[in-house]
């Protein structure tokens, strides 16, 4: 059998790693039909189908399984040595590759991952965005981007906004047929946009005040799992909605939004970005920290008294 050529083996971790032969296309610089044929090639030479396709899904095969799991530390350390030449020089180049939810993508992308394109030209940034938590190293990430409580232990985790609070908010339509609550226990009144997570599970509300803790189970007519879509429908005055004030800032300056049950919202730590401890970072990402410890702190003044945990 011929020696599979190293592009071809890169192939099939990235296939394997985002189960979209597209996606592995993206992030390898390549056309899904190069890609396609190159993973092609490596499997007529071995004469062992490597993945599992259907129109809808791709999964490794057993024997795909079993052959990524010994190539899988090579090409690491393949990756890592073409990284350590990265070192020597006076930029670093490459892709960065960050996890985050799309709530913290947006809060970052304009003041910092712009910022850091225009310092070092030489640097692309891939970032996925996706509501569940994921490992970020055996899914090929360089660092990942969380509320403060969602950082493993293991991670080494850097600041980058300022503390955060969840407030719930309506229209003035919405406030002019209904009367707006004045504690918690009022939302049972109330026509309430209930968020689902990437999970499945719904979010409960939570609030806090004076050290009392409360985390409600919303009713009402409809439940989504996208953010933008839970603003659109609170400003068309389809019922109040539990978000972040970052991602309404805006509607509430403009007082197309209303706060309400403010006394019982109080802030919590904000977003870090977060990477392994044990591990050699490259250049390129210690360039992204070094950024973002500039940066983060000149974002928003310090907010007092963050202590509430969100999960």
């Amino acid at each position: 059998m011929s020696k599979a050529g190293l592009l071809e083996l890169q192939a099939v971790a990235a296939v394997a790693g985002h189960r979209s032969f597209r996606r592995a296309a993206d992030e390898l610089g390549l056309s899904p039909s190069a890609l396609s044929h190159a993973v092609a090639a490596l499997e007529q030479r071995m004469g062992v189908r490597l993945f599992n396709r259907t129109t809808r899904s791709v999964s490794l095969s057993e024997a795909g399984e079993q052959f990524l799991a010994r190539v899988q530390p090579a090409l690491r350390e393949i990756g890592a040595a073409m990284e350590a030449i990265n070192d020597f020089r006076d930029t670093p180049a490459g892709t960065l590759r960050l996890n985050a939810s799309e709530g913290a993508a947006r809060m970052l992308l304009t003041p910092i991952v712009f910022e850091f394109m225009r310092r070092y030209p030489d640097m692309k940034v891939d970032i996925v965005t996706e509501g569940r938590l994921v490992d970020i190293v055996a899914d090929g990430f360089d660092a990942g981007v969380r509320s403060a409580e969602d950082v493993p232990q293991d991670m080494v985790a850097v600041p980058c906004s300022a503390p955060l609070r969840f407030v719930v908010v309506g229209a003035p339509a919405y406030f002019a047929r209904h009367r707006k609550p004045r504690v918690p226990a009022d939302l049972a009144r109330h026509h309430c946009v209930r968020s689902r997570y990437a999970s499945g599970a719904i979010y409960r509300w939570e609030f806090e005040k004076r050290g009392e803790q409360q985390a409600i189970d919303v009713d009402g007519p409809l439940t989504l799992d996208s953010h933008p879509l839970m603003i659109e429908a609170a400003l068309q005055g389809v019922g109040l909605i539990w978000t972040n004030e970052w991602s309404v800032a805006e509607h509430l300056a403009a007082k197309r939004l209303v706060r309400v049950l403010e006394d019982w919202s109080p802030p919590y730590p904000g977003l870090c970005l977060y990477y392994p401890k044990h591990r050699h970072a490259p250049a390129g990402l210690r360039a992204f920290v070094e950024v973002v410890k500039e940066i983060a702190p000149t974002l928003a003044a310090p907010a007092r008294g963050a202590r509430r945990q969100r999960r």
